[in-house]
């Protein structure tokens, strides 16, 4: 039982983790999105949320959005909370 439980535990892990890279695949994919299309990065993660569709599950994740300049990817850091 007791591998059972540590197996079912290293299972979990690993989809929360790809989860989470998932998540920051689609920020991402979303900003260069947002380069191509409209020639700026985005100035904040609210802009891809309401522009670009990004949903965020914010009781999970906390999520750094960084804007540096127009021309610049923004710096992205997703933490699970």
């Amino acid at each position: 039982m007791l591998c059972f439980l540590a197996a079912l535990s290293n299972l979990t892990q690993g989809h929360d983790d790809e989860s989470m890279q998932q998540l920051e695949e689609t920020l991402r994919r979303a900003a260069v999105a947002c380069y191509a299309v409209e020639g700026i990065y985005p100035p904040d993660l609210a802009y891809l949320q309401d522009r670009y569709g990004v949903q965020i599950d914010s009781k999970r994740y906390a999520v750094s959005f960084l804007a540096i300049a127009d021309n610049l990817m923004p710096d992205i850091t997703i933490l699970e909370k």
